[in-house]
Protein backbone atom coordinates (compact mmCIF):
# COMPACT_ATOMS: atom_id res chain seq x y z
CA UNK A 1 0.00 0.00 0.00
CA UNK A 2 2.83 2.42 0.86
CA UNK A 3 4.44 1.61 -2.49
CA UNK A 4 1.28 2.70 -4.35
CA UNK A 5 0.74 5.72 -2.11
CA UNK A 6 4.07 7.34 -2.99
CA UNK A 7 3.59 6.66 -6.71
CA UNK A 8 0.18 8.35 -6.59
CA UNK A 9 1.60 11.29 -4.61
CA UNK A 10 4.42 11.61 -7.14
CA UNK A 11 2.00 11.58 -10.08
CA UNK A 12 -0.47 14.05 -8.55
CA UNK A 13 2.13 16.61 -7.50
CA UNK A 14 3.96 16.33 -10.83
CA UNK A 15 0.78 17.33 -12.68
CA UNK A 16 1.00 20.58 -10.73
CA UNK A 17 4.74 20.73 -11.42
CA UNK A 18 4.40 20.61 -15.19
CA UNK A 19 1.45 22.99 -15.16
CA UNK A 20 2.77 25.61 -12.73
CA UNK A 21 6.53 25.24 -13.36
CA UNK A 22 7.17 24.73 -9.65
CA UNK A 23 9.25 21.53 -9.75
CA UNK A 24 6.89 20.00 -7.18
CA UNK A 25 9.13 20.39 -4.14
CA UNK A 26 7.22 23.23 -2.57
CA UNK A 27 4.13 20.98 -2.39
CA UNK A 28 5.98 17.75 -1.59
CA UNK A 29 8.07 19.16 1.27
CA UNK A 30 5.02 20.17 3.37
CA UNK A 31 3.38 16.81 2.53
CA UNK A 32 6.43 14.90 3.79
CA UNK A 33 6.56 17.09 6.89
CA UNK A 34 2.88 16.37 7.51
CA UNK A 35 3.47 12.61 7.05
CA UNK A 36 6.19 12.70 9.71
CA UNK A 37 9.56 13.05 7.96
CA UNK A 38 12.20 15.30 9.54
CA UNK A 39 12.92 18.65 7.81
CA UNK A 40 16.28 17.40 6.45
CA UNK A 41 14.70 14.18 5.08
CA UNK A 42 11.81 16.13 3.56
CA UNK A 43 14.14 18.69 1.96
CA UNK A 44 16.57 16.16 0.45
CA UNK A 45 13.79 13.86 -0.86
CA UNK A 46 11.95 16.82 -2.37
CA UNK A 47 15.10 18.02 -4.14
CA UNK A 48 15.65 14.54 -5.59
CA UNK A 49 12.03 14.40 -6.74
CA UNK A 50 12.20 17.87 -8.26
CA UNK A 51 15.11 16.87 -10.50
CA UNK A 52 12.93 14.16 -12.07
CA UNK A 53 9.82 16.30 -12.48
CA UNK A 54 11.75 19.25 -13.89
CA UNK A 55 13.55 17.20 -16.54
CA UNK A 56 10.28 15.63 -17.62
CA UNK A 57 8.47 18.97 -17.67
CA UNK A 58 11.27 20.72 -19.58
CA UNK A 59 11.13 18.06 -22.28
CA UNK A 60 7.41 18.74 -22.79
CA UNK A 61 7.82 22.54 -22.79
CA UNK A 62 10.82 22.30 -25.12
CA UNK A 63 8.61 20.65 -27.72
CA UNK A 64 6.07 23.44 -27.30
CA UNK A 65 8.82 26.12 -27.60
CA UNK A 66 7.82 27.89 -24.38
CA UNK A 67 11.31 28.13 -22.80
CA UNK A 68 13.28 31.41 -22.77
CA UNK A 69 16.73 29.81 -22.70
CA UNK A 70 18.84 32.92 -22.00
CA UNK A 71 16.78 33.77 -18.94
CA UNK A 72 16.74 30.13 -17.78
CA UNK A 73 20.55 29.82 -17.93
CA UNK A 74 21.23 33.10 -16.13
CA UNK A 75 18.77 32.23 -13.37
CA UNK A 76 20.08 28.67 -13.15
CA UNK A 77 23.77 29.50 -12.79
CA UNK A 78 23.23 32.36 -10.34
CA UNK A 79 20.92 30.06 -8.36
CA UNK A 80 23.62 27.36 -8.18
CA UNK A 81 25.98 29.82 -6.48
CA UNK A 82 23.28 30.70 -3.95
CA UNK A 83 22.67 27.03 -3.05
CA UNK A 84 26.19 26.77 -1.68
CA UNK A 85 25.52 29.70 0.64
CA UNK A 86 22.22 28.26 1.84
CA UNK A 87 23.41 24.79 2.92
CA UNK A 88 25.52 25.99 5.91
CA UNK A 89 22.53 28.08 6.98
CA UNK A 90 20.27 25.00 7.03
CA UNK A 91 22.88 23.04 9.02
CA UNK A 92 23.10 25.88 11.54
CA UNK A 93 19.31 25.87 11.93
CA UNK A 94 19.32 22.10 12.55
CA UNK A 95 22.20 22.31 15.02
CA UNK A 96 20.35 24.96 17.02
CA UNK A 97 17.03 23.06 16.75
CA UNK A 98 15.48 26.03 14.96
CA UNK A 99 14.71 24.15 11.74
CA UNK A 100 11.23 22.94 12.71
CA UNK A 101 10.20 26.50 13.56
CA UNK A 102 12.11 28.71 11.11
CA UNK A 103 11.50 26.67 7.93
CA UNK A 104 7.68 26.54 8.26
CA UNK A 105 7.60 30.27 9.12
CA UNK A 106 9.71 31.11 6.04
CA UNK A 107 7.24 29.09 3.98
CA UNK A 108 4.29 31.00 5.41
CA UNK A 109 5.82 34.41 4.71
CA UNK A 110 6.72 33.53 1.12
CA UNK A 111 3.41 31.82 0.40
CA UNK A 112 1.50 34.84 1.69
CA UNK A 113 3.50 37.24 -0.48
CA UNK A 114 3.27 35.22 -3.68
CA UNK A 115 -0.41 34.41 -3.20
CA UNK A 116 -1.02 38.16 -3.09
CA UNK A 117 1.12 38.74 -6.21
CA UNK A 118 -0.62 36.03 -8.24
CA UNK A 119 -4.15 37.04 -7.23
CA UNK A 120 -3.56 40.78 -7.51
CA UNK A 121 -5.79 42.42 -10.10
CA UNK A 122 -4.31 44.06 -13.20
CA UNK A 123 -1.12 41.99 -12.84
CA UNK A 124 -0.68 41.89 -16.61
CA UNK A 125 -0.72 45.67 -16.96
CA UNK A 126 2.07 45.88 -14.36
CA UNK A 127 4.12 43.40 -16.33
CA UNK A 128 4.00 45.54 -19.43
CA UNK A 129 5.74 48.39 -17.60
CA UNK A 130 8.71 46.32 -16.43
CA UNK A 131 12.09 46.13 -18.12
CA UNK A 132 12.34 42.67 -19.65
CA UNK A 133 15.98 43.05 -20.75
CA UNK A 134 17.68 43.37 -17.37
CA UNK A 135 20.28 40.69 -16.75
CA UNK A 136 20.65 41.93 -13.17
CA UNK A 137 16.96 41.21 -12.60
CA UNK A 138 17.51 37.61 -13.69
CA UNK A 139 20.57 37.24 -11.47
CA UNK A 140 18.65 38.51 -8.44
CA UNK A 141 15.77 36.13 -9.22
CA UNK A 142 18.26 33.27 -9.50
CA UNK A 143 19.99 34.09 -6.22
CA UNK A 144 16.68 34.33 -4.36
CA UNK A 145 15.41 31.11 -5.96
CA UNK A 146 18.64 29.21 -5.31
CA UNK A 147 18.97 30.24 -1.67
CA UNK A 148 15.37 29.43 -0.82
CA UNK A 149 15.48 26.23 -2.87
CA UNK A 150 18.19 24.72 -0.69
CA UNK A 151 16.84 26.22 2.53
CA UNK A 152 13.28 24.99 2.04
CA UNK A 153 13.84 21.88 -0.11
CA UNK A 154 12.00 23.22 -3.13
CA UNK A 155 12.94 23.62 -6.75
CA UNK A 156 12.68 27.36 -6.49
CA UNK A 157 9.98 27.43 -9.14
CA UNK A 158 7.27 28.59 -6.76
CA UNK A 159 9.46 31.66 -6.21
CA UNK A 160 10.86 32.05 -9.74
CA UNK A 161 7.53 31.83 -11.60
CA UNK A 162 5.81 34.78 -9.87
CA UNK A 163 9.02 36.84 -10.01
CA UNK A 164 9.34 36.25 -13.77
CA UNK A 165 5.71 37.25 -14.25
CA UNK A 166 5.93 40.31 -12.00
CA UNK A 167 9.39 41.68 -12.82
CA UNK A 168 10.46 40.20 -16.17
CA UNK A 169 7.31 40.54 -18.30
CA UNK A 170 6.95 36.87 -19.21
CA UNK A 171 3.52 35.34 -19.75
CA UNK A 172 2.47 32.67 -17.27
CA UNK A 173 3.15 29.97 -19.85
CA UNK A 174 6.68 31.25 -20.60
CA UNK A 175 7.43 31.75 -16.89
CA UNK A 176 6.39 28.16 -16.13
CA UNK A 177 8.63 26.71 -18.86
CA UNK A 178 11.63 28.96 -18.15
CA UNK A 179 11.38 28.28 -14.44
CA UNK A 180 11.49 24.51 -14.94
CA UNK A 181 14.61 24.80 -17.13
CA UNK A 182 16.47 26.92 -14.57
CA UNK A 183 15.30 24.74 -11.69
CA UNK A 184 17.17 21.69 -13.05
CA UNK A 185 20.53 23.41 -12.46
CA UNK A 186 19.57 24.85 -9.07
CA UNK A 187 18.06 21.66 -7.66
CA UNK A 188 20.84 19.39 -8.89
CA UNK A 189 23.43 21.52 -7.09
CA UNK A 190 21.36 21.58 -3.91
CA UNK A 191 20.65 17.85 -3.99
CA UNK A 192 24.32 16.91 -4.48
CA UNK A 193 25.21 19.03 -1.46
CA UNK A 194 22.64 17.20 0.69
CA UNK A 195 23.47 13.75 -0.72
CA UNK A 196 27.15 14.08 0.16
CA UNK A 197 26.43 15.10 3.74
CA UNK A 198 23.19 13.34 4.73
CA UNK A 199 21.48 9.94 4.41
CA UNK A 200 18.59 10.17 1.92
CA UNK A 201 15.58 7.81 1.59
CA UNK A 202 16.32 6.99 -2.07
CA UNK A 203 13.63 4.29 -2.22
CA UNK A 204 10.91 6.85 -1.48
CA UNK A 205 12.48 9.31 -3.91
CA UNK A 206 12.46 6.82 -6.80
CA UNK A 207 8.84 5.83 -6.11
CA UNK A 208 7.83 9.48 -6.22
CA UNK A 209 9.78 10.06 -9.45
CA UNK A 210 8.25 6.94 -10.99
CA UNK A 211 4.80 8.43 -10.55
CA UNK A 212 5.98 11.82 -11.77
CA UNK A 213 7.30 10.85 -15.19
CA UNK A 214 3.86 10.85 -16.81
CA UNK A 215 2.20 13.45 -14.60
CA UNK A 216 4.62 16.29 -15.39
CA UNK A 217 4.23 15.67 -19.13
CA UNK A 218 0.45 15.92 -18.87
CA UNK A 219 0.63 19.03 -16.70
CA UNK A 220 2.95 20.76 -19.18
CA UNK A 221 0.64 19.98 -22.11
CA UNK A 222 -2.33 21.36 -20.18
CA UNK A 223 -0.77 24.85 -20.18
CA UNK A 224 -1.71 25.06 -23.87
CA UNK A 225 -5.40 24.73 -23.05
CA UNK A 226 -5.70 27.09 -20.06
CA UNK A 227 -5.52 30.88 -20.23
CA UNK A 228 -2.47 32.61 -18.73
CA UNK A 229 -4.72 34.50 -16.32
CA UNK A 230 -6.28 31.24 -15.10
CA UNK A 231 -2.83 29.67 -14.56
CA UNK A 232 -1.91 32.66 -12.38
CA UNK A 233 -5.08 32.41 -10.30
CA UNK A 234 -4.82 28.67 -9.78
CA UNK A 235 -1.20 29.10 -8.65
CA UNK A 236 -2.23 31.84 -6.23
CA UNK A 237 -4.87 29.58 -4.70
CA UNK A 238 -2.29 26.79 -4.44
CA UNK A 239 -0.10 29.08 -2.33
CA UNK A 240 -3.03 29.80 -0.02
CA UNK A 241 -3.96 26.13 0.36
CA UNK A 242 -0.36 25.13 1.09
CA UNK A 243 -0.13 27.90 3.66
CA UNK A 244 -3.31 26.65 5.32
CA UNK A 245 -1.90 23.10 5.45
CA UNK A 246 1.25 24.29 7.20
CA UNK A 247 -0.69 26.35 9.72
CA UNK A 248 -2.83 23.32 10.53
CA UNK A 249 0.32 21.24 11.00
CA UNK A 250 1.73 23.82 13.41
CA UNK A 251 -1.54 23.57 15.34
CA UNK A 252 -1.14 19.76 15.51
CA UNK A 253 -3.99 19.24 13.03
CA UNK A 254 -1.88 17.07 10.70
CA UNK A 255 -4.73 15.03 9.20
CA UNK A 256 -6.77 18.11 8.42
CA UNK A 257 -3.68 19.69 6.84
CA UNK A 258 -3.18 16.68 4.57
CA UNK A 259 -6.85 16.72 3.58
CA UNK A 260 -6.67 20.42 2.73
CA UNK A 261 -3.55 20.16 0.57
CA UNK A 262 -4.61 16.83 -0.95
CA UNK A 263 -8.07 18.15 -1.76
CA UNK A 264 -6.75 21.06 -3.81
CA UNK A 265 -4.19 18.83 -5.53
CA UNK A 266 -6.98 16.46 -6.57
CA UNK A 267 -9.13 19.41 -7.73
CA UNK A 268 -6.36 20.76 -10.02
CA UNK A 269 -5.57 17.26 -11.32
CA UNK A 270 -9.22 16.69 -12.22
CA UNK A 271 -9.48 20.15 -13.80
CA UNK A 272 -6.41 19.54 -15.96
CA UNK A 273 -7.55 16.04 -16.90
CA UNK A 274 -10.91 17.45 -18.06
CA UNK A 275 -9.16 20.10 -20.17
CA UNK A 276 -6.91 17.52 -21.79
CA UNK A 277 -9.82 15.16 -22.49
CA UNK A 278 -11.91 17.98 -23.96
CA UNK A 279 -9.05 18.90 -26.28
CA UNK A 280 -8.77 15.27 -27.43
CA UNK A 281 -12.52 15.05 -28.06
CA UNK A 282 -12.67 18.32 -30.00
CA UNK A 283 -9.57 17.34 -32.01
CA UNK A 284 -11.20 14.01 -32.91
CA UNK A 285 -14.33 15.82 -34.14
Amino acid sequence: MEFLLFIVIGFSISMLSGFFGIGGGFVLTPVLLLIGYSPIEAISTSLMYTIGTSISGVYAHFKMKNIQWKAALIIGFSGVVATQIAYPFVNWLEAKNYDEIVIPIMYLVLLSYFAFKMLKKNQQSVNQKTNSSSIMTLIIIGVIGGFLSTTLGVGGGFIIVPLLISFYSLTSRQAVATSLASVILIVTAGFITYAVNNPIPYDIGFLLIGGAVIGSQLGARATNYVKNKSIQKLLGYLYIVTMAGLILQMLDQTILGLITLGGYTIFVNVYLAVRLIQKKVFAAE
